[in-house]
């Protein structure tokens, strides 16, 4: 289908979304919809502050989603993401506290790498048992998912700040050892800069390398695959340990560059969003981008409206899930196309 007609098809779809959307907010509250989707606006972008904290949830969920790509175009279900990104915090937290008087570059640099090894390793695991023994990815790696929060309760109880608190608090406070710097003044800057080099990166490494064709040629078939002279086991455990790589380096991103502290919710669901997000992408990075946006946009425009317009939390939900179904029923339009049984006899006749 032609790229014009593929953007229509969806434009349509938020556009209908957001009828049936100020038709349930009316129904419930009498409220105008045009005001309630101007406060939601208004929460996205209504403020310096606010807009940066959309790009920086946008940013989280492009790191993700570009970090479950490969494993998604090959067919590998890795539903993992948000325990890799937790291991990933983990390690970094673990650098900031215990190795906070190394020089400040080489810092970043070990909690650069040890995020991505740690990340890799929790990818591994999964990759090799379905590699050698074929089991279900999907169930194995969303039960690592609950092994990294297992972990995680366990380094916040021997990490908590006050004693008691049973939370790290800020880590490096005083000193921000370990923090992402500002950049023409501007504090997220930093990460723009590393999603945006990972972004590139994957786009060429999936479109134009050796490595993304092998991605490619697996994900539609491994007996082809196999007859092609391809080492599928080999593909399936590399690129999974890419994928978790960079899970992990969200992780990093995450407490060095955002929160600055660990807990069981520094992922906060995005592994499973960024899901939503890759297939939406169709595994285009650039794509990811501006599907990552409009999320962020709806979770932070969701937030105000609950709070202004004085709704509950399920309401707002209620809109965000409105506009997904509609978003995702799209791509039936957009992969297959409709042939009604009558019109076609006739065309034979």
């Amino acid at each position: 289908m032609p790229l014009p007609k593929r953007i229509g098809i969806r434009g349509i779809a938020i556009v209908l979304s957001l009828i049936v959307s100020a038709i349930v907010i009316f129904a419930i509250t009498k409220y105008n919809p045009i005001v309630v989707y101007e406060v939601m606006f208004e929460g996205a972008f209504g403020t310096k502050t606010r807009c940066w904290s959309t790009i920086k949830e946008t940013l989280m969920l492009t790191c993700i989603a570009v970090g479950l790509s490969p494993a998604f175009k090959m067919r590998f279900w890795n539903i993992g993401a948000e325990g890799q990104i937790l291991v990933g915090g983990i390690v970094t937290a673990g650098c900031m506290i215990y190795l906070k008087n190394l020089p400040t570059p080489l810092l970043f640099l070990v909690m650069f790498v040890t995020s991505a090894l740690a990340g890799a390793v929790w990818a591994l695991f999964p990759a090799i048992f379905k590699a050698k023994w074929n089991t279900n990815e999907t169930l194995f790696t969303l039960m690592m998912n609950y092994v990294a929060i297992q972990l995680t309760s366990f380094f916040v109880s021997k990490w908590e700040n006050p004693f008691g608190s049973n939370t790290v608090g800020i880590i490096n406070q005083n000193g921000r050892e370990g923090w992402f710097p500002s950049i023409f003044g501007q504090q997220y800057l930093l990460n723009v800069f590393i999603v945006l080099i990972l972004t590139v990166f994957m786009f060429i490494y999936l479109k134009y390398t050796i490595h993304g064709y092998e991605i490619s040629v697996v994900g539609e078939s491994e007996n082809t695959a196999r007859y092609a002279g391809i080492n599928v086991k080999k593909v399936i455990i590399r690129t999974m340990l890419l994928s978790g790589a960079i899970c992990g380096m969200a992780g990093f991103i995450a407490v060095s560059g955002a929160s600055h502290t660990i807990s069981t919710s520094t992922a906060g669901g995005r592994g499973f969003t960024a899901i939503i997000v890759a297939w939406l992408a169709k595994f285009n990075s650039f794509t990811m981008i501006l599907i990552s946006l409009l999320l962020a946009f709806l979770e932070s425009g969701a937030g105000e409206i609950a709070s202004k317009c004085k709704l509950n939390d399920y309401a707002s939900e209620m809109v965000i899930g409105i506009i997904l179904f509609f978003i995702l029923g799209s791509e039936f339009f957009v992969n297959y196309r409709l042939i009604f049984r009558k019109k076609a006899a006739k065309e034979e006749k």
